[in-house]
């Protein structure tokens, strides 16, 4: 094998790692894989097939790579699944005739495959595993050599077989002691549907890292699609521009060109549902599979509820993490780079724990693992932080974030309150009480992108929570033409929010026959400036003009502490970038916000 495409290795320096733990496995909001992780999987790639030196890697990294050649061979089989399909793999086998457990790691949905994730392979094989990474089906340009045959089968009974296949590669390659599996994102589904579905019950253990529970309601809940994720996933498999196709089978295909047009949605929903973890809980069960779980507060891809519900199904040895920010931005760092240095406390902790678990379950060591909470929520934006000199105004986290441990995700929420939504008397922005108000309307146009939004970029935002900057919103400057707020007063005790909020509401619109409502809640600062808690969309069908209809939807569930002379805050806008919206673009409809009796606007807040 040679590097990607035989180009030149980079040099890696400090900056190099130091721009991974800064923004993480991602660029920014471009939806790819951060340069400097593929720089540094380049140069570790390059030392390990010895085409460059170890010494020039920065010391952690050396170390590292100087480890693992000195203790294990390392080799790029090629994996047949079945005679027309052949898997691109890397694989690290010990240098030792004691049996060793395997760690099977399918990688996430990139067009890399898995090179990005080098350093992860490396950091198990230092703790005594031997590793087989691969390539899903299908994935990145045909003449990389980390490219697999096949046509994408997003997580389905290929990729189940698939895994199968690689467990018989694995046996013939190692002889292991037992057999785990690890995943990031599309690798974490992989690995929990494996594990689920081998016939032989060969999985052990598995580590499932920024994962989902429900593909179906990830993609299409509440009656709206989550669009902008699919948009961005389908572009990003390694095709050509413009041959996206060439990637799929032609029912997958047409299953997701259906899902970007909203149409024939029972089967798009049925295909989600046959490729979701939850699914399969009996099966896991059954098979008593330790599962490890991580998720994000305002995952942009695998929204946290149906991860929980999920979770909460399970009967086996079990660990939820719940981390602030986005999709991979918590275990991105500690898997793709080795800093010199940690740039803030806890930084490694979320890999460092899903390597703990597998150690305890695999190579059973005497780690803290048994004592572990069956949940450990990290509360929103609890972190302690300083300004950066020369940073821009970013800011550095010097105290983590506080985790809570819980025995299970439903002792969060120990009561609730209700909020009543009020009309504005007039003008202005409508309250929050503790009285029930009805027989008021308020109206907006819809279908306008406003300043009030989940996030500014899929990833991106997420990423900037998790290093210590959550996005600031500036409630004056929202368009209450095109959306409508309620705050209630300033709260003196603040409020510890813990679970998933309820928001009832009547909705009328004055033309056609569907609404689209998003709503957010926001804690709002005396001086006006504002950070989201939590949201989520809703389509409403089937309406009459000018008759209203009473609505209920559940938002995201949340661990925030609301500071002390801070204010609740309700937005209801009706269009997200995130999301489908069923009135015009930038049209003229009014959608009417209104309080039936005995059914007053109420928002149900969770506390803990």
């Amino acid at each position: 094998m040679t590097t990607e495409g035989g180009e030149p290795t980079a040099a890696i320096t400090d900056a190099t790692l130091a721009d991974i733990a800064d923004n993480g496995l991602w660029r920014g909001a471009s939806f790819d894989i951060n340069p400097s992780v593929l720089a540094v999987a380049r140069a570790v790639l390059a030392a390990l097939q010895g085409a460059a030196p170890a010494a020039a890697l920065p010391d952690g990294l050396r170390e590292l790579v100087e480890r693992v050649l000195r203790d294990a061979g390392v080799t790029f089989p090629r994996i047949q699944v079945t005679p027309e399909i052949g898997l691109s793999a890397f694989a690290i086998q010990q240098k030792t005739s004691e049996p060793r457990p395997v760690v099977i790691l399918p990688a996430g949905w990139n067009p890399y495959g898995w090179m990005p994730f080098l350093v992860g392979y490396l950091s198990l094989a230092a703790r005594g595993y031997h590793v087989l990474a691969y390539t899903p089906r299908g994935f990145c340009a045909p003449d990389s050599p980390f490219a697999s045959d096949g046509f994408i089968d997003v997580a389905g009974p290929d990729d189940w077989s698939d895994g199968s296949a690689v467990i018989t590669h694995a046996e013939g390659l190692f002889s292991p002691s037992k057999v785990g599996f690890m995943g990031v994102s599309y690798g974490s589904g992989i690995s929990q549907l494996v594990a689920a579905n081998d016939k032989e019950n060969r999985v052990a253990a598995v580590a499932a890292l920024s994962t989902w529970g429900n593909l179906a309601t990830s993609l299409y809940d509440h009656g709206t699609r989550h669009l902008e994720a699919v948009e961005l996933l389908i572009k990003f498999t390694g095709a050509e521009k413009g041959k996206e196709e060439e990637k799929f089978s032609e029912d997958t295909w047409r299953i997701l060109q259906n899902f970007l047009a909203g149409e024939g949605m029972t089967e798009v929903v049925s295909w989600g549902t046959a490729r979701s973890p939850h699914s399969y809980v009996h099966e896991t069960n059954n098979r008593r599979v330790p599962t490890f779980f991580s998720n994000t507060w305002h995952e942009s891809l695998f929204p946290p509820g149906e991860a929980i519900e999920t979770f909460e199904k399970l009967t086996v040895p079990k660990h939820l993490n719940l981390w602030i920010g986005d999709h991979g931005a918590p275990e991105g760092a500690g898997i793709t780079g080795v800093p010199s240095s940690l740039p803030f406390p806890g930084f490694l902790t979320p890999a460092l724990e899903a390597y703990a678990w597998l150690d305890h379950h695999l190579l059973d060591a005497p780690n803290d693992v048994p004592d572990w909470p069956v949940v450990n929520s990290q509360v929103m934006f609890t972190y302690e932080t300083e300004k950066i000199i020369g940073g821009g105004g970013r800011r550095r986290i010097t105290k983590a974030a506080r985790r809570e441990p819980l025995g299970s995700w439903s002792e969060a929420t120990t009561g609730r309150e209700s909020w009543y939504l009020s009309g504005t008397n007039g003008g202005g922005d409508g309250a929050l009480s503790d009285k029930p108000s009805a027989g008021w309307s308020r109206g907006f146009t819809a279908g306008h992108l406003t300043t009030a939004t989940a996030m500014d970029g899929i990833m991106d935002t997420g990423q900037k929570e998790w290093t210590g900057n959550p996005k600031a919103y500036d409630t004056e400057g929202f368009d209450r033409a095109h959306l409508l707020v309620w705050n209630t007063e300033e709260l003196p005790a603040g409020r510890r929010i813990r679970g998933a909020a309820k928001l009832r509401l009547g909705v009328r619109v004055d033309e056609g026959t569907a609404a689209t409502l998003v709503a957010y809640l926001l804690d709002t600062a005396p001086d006006g400036t504002a950070r989201i808690v939590t949201h989520e969309p809703l389509t409403v069908t089937g309406l009459t003009p000018g008759a209203s209809r009473t609505v209920e939807w559940t938002l995201q569930p949340a661990a925030y502490d609301l500071p002390a002379g801070n204010r609740l805050t309700l937005v209801v806008n009706s269009r997200d970038a995130l999301y489908s919206f069923a009135n015009e673009e930038d049209g003229d409809t009014v959608v009417t916000v209104t309080s039936p009796t005995g059914e007053e606007a109420v928002l149900d807040l969770p506390l803990g």
